[in-house]
């Protein structure tokens, strides 16, 4: 039931019920819980708090019943939000049945000092695995547990830019209105928004995050026994179903959670059906999720890089810089002979060197481009070692040997070596 005053608009939902908001891209809205107990993406409301949520979409939801409010600064609600209503539907009460089997799994690897649940979230594109990630991510904590997140969906990047496979402990709820913490990622630049571009790279680098996962695993006990929670890329048949099974045993996943396709639990149910160490489970996805045009996920891939430079809110000054190119050295991944015609096999072709680093020259071709900057000291490194940080290549000026980039920090870069890919991205 809503009541209306105003900008303000007061709903009263049921237990188990939740508030679906989609807000109009570029637009935004306040939500404050008035009684009773809620939260958005499992991270709890505060009671009285004023939240602004941002050109995104939401569910509040409620175990017991609550009252929330919705308002805005800039007109009617009908204005800011494209759709507001009240769900009786959801699929919490199994998300959080999942929580109770993960939970188990923690306590049970802590008193043995064990390993504890590896999660990984699969389905087709726009299923929720990312709010799925999420919710876990958050019960987890509110249970006392640090699980840490592995983004492997390089087309969106929920902790970095796209381009970017990465991982970061989760030590506290995420902020519902800044998200995922960025202060300690461990990210590897792929440079593209599709595994298709370079599928041999994409497997190393998750090969590369795993084995870094395992050894931080290894050396701290409450790590091991928290687990993780990964996250997935969309694309599930061909040779990204093949990529997928690479990377659930990659991380050695044991919990495959498969939302919103009965295809895809069938196949990976099959596959894993004599391997009792991984357990595969179907979940039905929320009818909250709406499927996005391709028109609009590029959009929300170039939203996730501006918001590196310039914050969710918009509120960061990313700083403006200009240096000679010969300060620069940037490499791309891939291309280039394995070996000459002369060593391989009589009839061979010689095939190009997926994970092979060639440097660039610096040409108005890198204009617009996300740059990579690596920890790497040398260019053999640079694949094997995690980035700093990333540029954005706003003028490239040939004739006086210069390019200007936005960094989202003043100082010096922490690294002369950078990495390339096809990421490109145009803000208005």
């Amino acid at each position: 039931m809503a009541e209306a005053e105003g900008c303000s608009r007061s709903y009263s939902l049921k237990a188990e019920h939740e508030l679906r908001v989609e807000v109009t891209d570029g637009r935004h809205v306040y939500i404050s819980l008035r009684e009773g107990q809620a939260e958005v993406f499992g991270s709890e409301l505060i009671l009285g708090e004023k939240l602004e949520m941002r050109s995104q979409k939401f569910a509040v939801y409620t175990w017991h019943g609550c009252r929330i409010e919705l308002s805005t600064d800039a007109g009617a609600l009908e204005d800011v939000t494209d759709v507001v209503y009240e769900a009786d539907e959801t699929p919490m009460v199994a998300y959080s049945g999942v929580h109770g089997v993960l939970e188990e799994r923690r306590h049970s690897a802590n008193q043995a000092s064990g390993q504890g649940p590896r999660t990984i979230v699969v389905g087709p594109v726009d299923a929720g695995k990312s709010t799925l990630c999420r919710i876990l991510l958050n019960y987890g904590v509110r249970s006392g547990w640090a699980p840490t997140m592995v983004d492997l969906d390089i087309g969106q990047g929920s902790i970095t830019c796209p381009g970017t496979i990465g991982a970061t402990p989760i030590e506290a709820q995420v902020d519902i209105e800044e998200g995922l913490p960025v202060e300690v990622p461990l990210v590897y630049f792929y440079g593209h928004a599709s595994p298709a571009e370079n599928p041999e790279m994409y497997k190393f680098l998750v090969d590369r995050l795993a084995s870094l996962l395992d050894k931080r695993a290894q050396s701290n006990a409450a790590v091991r026994a928290a687990g993780m929670v990964i996250n997935t890329m969309g694309w599930i048949d061909g040779l990204g179903y093949t990529l997928l099974l690479h990377s659930i045993e990659a991380l050695k996943a044991d919990v495959v959670l498969v939302v919103g396709q009965d295809k895809l639990w069938s196949q990976l149910d099959k596959h894993y059906r004599t391997n009792k160490d991984i357990q595969v489970v179907k979940l039905t996805k929320s009818g909250g999720v709406v499927a996005r045009p391709p028109a609009l996920r590029k959009q929300a891939r170039v939203n996730r890089v501006k918001e590196y430079f310039y914050g969710v809110r918009g509120d960061l000054s990313p700083q403006s810089q200009t240096v000679n190119m010969s300060e620069l050295r940037v490499y791309r991944a891939g291309g280039g002979p394995r070996a000459p015609s002369s060593a391989l096999p009589i009839g061979s072709e010689p095939v190009a060197d997926p994970l092979r680093l060639a440097p660039i020259n610096i040409n108005s071709d890198l204009l617009h481009s996300v740059l990579a900057v690596s920890h790497a000291t040398e260019p053999e490194q640079l694949l094997s070692v995690n980035v700093a940080g990333f540029l954005f290549v706003t003028t490239v000026d040939v004739d006086r040997g210069t390019l200007t980039y936005l960094a989202p920090c003043p100082g010096p870069l922490p690294g002369k070596l950078l990495l390339a890919g096809s990421l490109k991205v145009f803000f208005e």
